[in-house]
């Protein structure tokens, strides 16, 4: 049978008007009119809100007015419907001096089916209105970034100096080419190092986007006047069982300060994950200012700003010092350090911290230090700023003080949306956002006119209605009130991208700055620790009080009644020198390591940092304990000698090597537990089972399970090692030290050291895997 021939498409156009190119593909309408979220928006007085529509036709276009005031025209001649294609030129208002727009004949570029959001992309975002630069297409290349140098240059931090080139090719077709840059280069959304770029693609660079217009190069600059538009979010757990969010949908306007207030349970949490991307709806769509949030999260990221409910700062430090760090990490390598400094005073001095600048943030009110978190998300300048609970265990003075520093935000130029369970400021919110238990809107619009749609007069009667009346259906309620049609429905003139299958999230590159990174986190941990009084004079008294222990067991020889004892207690001093060093160190910073990794922190560099730093401070106390135990000690060895070594620099070896794999062991624990308050119990049971397992009290060779069990204590190799060392069979003879491990030969000896070794890789291969699992659902590669 013959094959049925293919059913005409209309061809892609592209329509100029004096603000800039739309590229018309087949599929979708294309309104015209004086409402900002229009596709085509045109701000001239004679044309009317929504004036006319574009749709395609089979394999044409046909242009209708929609009964605007001052009329549509073509040809001179007034028009209700038209087919228009290549050439057609369109007056909007009048049929002579009227806005004018011309259609233009357009390929698309290849794989351009593959990007439907970004043909259409400049048409859809109130970025996209109105190009800030345009220049023409370059004959050879164009190089762009933050340097003075380049062709174009963008006053952007968070670009590079050197961050890429449009590079014209011999086919007059153009590529862009990162350049090694810090944030990365995007193409539709998506982080590429080369890549070709076609009409309707869109280059992001920073805050500010390139495309290809005509025989024109236009930029678009993010200036933070961005909306937000929620689309049916859905998020299901218990394998969809039970919902969180239940078809959520509302609009948030440009430099809008948003509320969002509702009951225990209601979604609060989840509703601000799956808007910052953190972790995705089940379903639905997020834009930012027109663009798919999900589909672009890679390069929008740096755009939204996040301020959890508890701190995203170390108390040690102070304001300044805390600002100068989070800026090397969020900045570029290559920024000056006068540079980052002129943004930290920036910032500093926009929420009115010069007071506090250099004071630790421990001694800071709780308004100020949420101040100094908002400060800290404030570098990067991003457009959309959360935040969860910002004053929760705050008086009414300062929950004031602080939703007035938000209103403030907002009013300079960005959008805010906060999530709160105070109600004491709501009134200088632009919109509330009420979301009753199952996640679903009861309330959205003036935060003045809620209690009264409710029928209460104080918020705790309507709170106590969500809880006592269950049953009701309040989204029900909400959907069928004029309040849904007059602030949802009619607000939301972008046309609706309904999504098809699951939302998939585009994931971020990975860090090219990794040991940049590392120097600044070693750095940063070095001074919180110097900055902490207690852990300082227990990191010094503890070699001091062990060593002196085991000196005292030691005393002048190890004979046959002191050798296993002394032995056991340098196990159990290294063992606990070097896991109390680590044990709260990751749970106790991971709001802080989740929020610097969900904007580019390396989990690598994050890991190797606390290795570097925590490790040089366990092996130091590891020395001073084995020199203050066992300097001038006889130890018994044969004939005076160790097995490679003289008997106390292999002892000082393996309570070194043992101390740092107690300290790896550690942070295993400290990335495995949810709070900070269990990690002292734990330590103990750890010290416990070293001295179980260690071979000095139980036997352990030829006893199933046992034997295999204490292969994965470091205390059973460290201990065999120092008894080959000093050969303990011969001191002490029994069955318990006839363990083939404790032999005093070279080979194993290098055994026990090296599986000391083995297991510190294997704790930290642990680390990165537990850590993991904490982070946002995006960043788990």
């Amino acid at each position: 049978m013959a094959e049925r021939p293919a059913a005409p498409t209309a061809p892609v156009l592209v329509l100029e008007t004096e603000s800039g190119s739309t590229v018309m593909t087949p599929g979708r309408d294309y309104h015209v009119g004086r409402d900002p979220l229009s596709d085509i928006f045109i701000d001239d007085a004679r044309v009317s809100w929504h004036h006319a529509v574009l749709r395609p036709d089979a394999d044409h276009w046909t242009l209708a007015d929609e009964n605007s005031t001052n009329g549509t025209y073509t040809e001179g001649h007034r028009i209700r419907e038209w087919d228009v294609g290549p050439g057609t030129v369109i007056r909007f208002g009048n049929p002579s001096d009227g806005p004018r727009a011309v259609l233009l004949d357009r390929t698309p570029p290849v794989g351009s089916a593959d990007r439907p959001s970004a043909v259409s992309m400049p048409s859809l975002t109130g970025t996209f209105r109105r190009p800030t630069n345009v220049r023409p297409l370059p004959a050879r290349a164009v190089r762009i970034g933050r340097a003075t140098d380049n062709d174009l240059v963008i006053d952007d931090l968070i670009v590079s100096r050197h961050h890429a080139e449009l590079r014209a090719l011999p086919d007059d077709t153009y590529e862009i080419v990162d350049l090694g840059s810090h944030n990365g280069t995007y193409l539709n959304g998506s982080s590429v190092t080369s890549a070709p770029v076609g009409v309707g693609d869109i280059v992001g660079i920073g805050h500010s986007a390139f495309c290809l217009v005509g025989e024109e190069l236009q930029e678009y600059v993010d200036t933070g006047e961005v909306s937000l538009e929620v689309q049916d979010l859905a998020v299901a757990v218990d394998h969809g069982r039970k919902l969180l969010l239940d078809n959520v949908s509302f609009p948030v306007g440009e430099k809008c300060l948003l509320a969002v207030v509702g009951p225990s349970g209601a979604g609060k949490s989840t509703l601000l994950n799956a808007l910052t991307g953190l972790r995705p709806a089940d379903h639905g769509t997020v834009l930012y200012d027109g663009r798919d949030l999900y589909h672009d999260y890679a390069e929008l990221r740096q755009r939204i700003g996040l301020v959890p409910q508890d701190d995203i700062l170390h108390a040690q430090l102070t304001v300044r010092g805390a600002l100068s760090y989070a800026a090397e990490l969020r900045f570029p390598q290559d920024t000056a350090k006068a540079e980052r400094r002129a943004r930290v005073d920036e910032v500093i001095h926009e929420l009115g911290l010069e007071q506090r600048a250099d004071q630790p943030v421990h001694s800071l009110s709780g308004g100020q230090r949420k101040r100094v978190s908002v400060a800290l998300e404030l570098l990067t300048k991003p457009s959309l700023l959360f935040l969860d609970e910002p004053t929760s265990g705050l008086d009414p003075g300062m929950d004031r003080s602080v939703m007035h520093m938000l209103r403030g935000l907002a009013d300079d130029g960005r959008t805010v949306i906060v999530v709160t369970h105070s109600v004491l400021s709501l009134d200088i919110c632009d919109r509330l956002l009420v979301l009753a238990p199952g996640g679903r809107i009861a309330y959205y619009g003036p935060p003045e006119e809620a209690l009264l749609f409710f029928g209460f007069e104080h918020w705790p009667e309507a709170f106590e209605a969500f809880e006592r009346d269950q049953e009701r259906d309040w989204a029900g309620d909400y959907r069928a009130s004029i309040y849904h049609r007059q602030y949802i429905a009619d607000a939301t003139a972008q046309p609706r991208q309904p999504r098809t299958g699951p939302v998939l999230i585009t994931r971020p590159p990975r860090p090219r700055s990794r040991r940049a990174q590392l120097g600044t986190l070693i750095r940063r941990y070095a001074s919180v620790l110097s900055a902490d009084r207690t852990f300082l004079v227990v990191m010094i008294a503890l070699p001091f009080v062990m060593g002196v222990m085991t000196r005292l067991l030691a005393g002048g020889r190890l004979t046959a009644d002191k050798a296993s004892a002394a032995l056991l207690v340098l196990c159990v001093g290294a063992v606990l020198t070097g896991a109390a060093n680590a044990v709260r160190e990751l749970v106790k910073e991971r709001v802080i390591y989740q929020r610097e990794r969900a904007v580019g922190l390396s989990r690598w560099a994050y890991v190797l940092s606390k290795v570097v730093v925590l490790g040089t401070i366990t092996v130091l106390q590891a020395v001073v304990l084995t020199l203050v135990a066992l300097l001038g000690v006889d130890l018994g060895a044969p004939g005076g000698e160790g097995v490679l070594m003289p008997p106390l620099v292999e002892i000082t070896i393996v309570v070194a090597l043992l101390a740092f794999t107690a300290m790896m062991l550690g942070l295993v624990v400290s990335a495995l537990v949810s709070k900070e308050e269990v990690t002292m119990p734990l330590l103990v049971l750890l010290a416990i089972v070293q001295v179980v397992f260690c071979g000095a009290q139980l036997k352990l060779d030829g006893v199933p399970v046992l034997e295999q069990l204490a292969w994965l204590v470091p205390s059973r190799w460290a201990f065999a090692a120092m008894a080959g060392t000093v050969d303990l069979a011969r001191i002490v003879p029994g069955d318990l030290t006839g363990d083939p491990l404790f032999e005093h030969s070279a080979g194993v000896w290098l055994l026990n050291v090296g599986m000391l070794v083995v297991l510190s890789l294997l704790f930290g291969y642990l680390v990165s895997r537990l850590l993991r699992r904490r982070e946002p659902v995006v960043m788990r590669k």
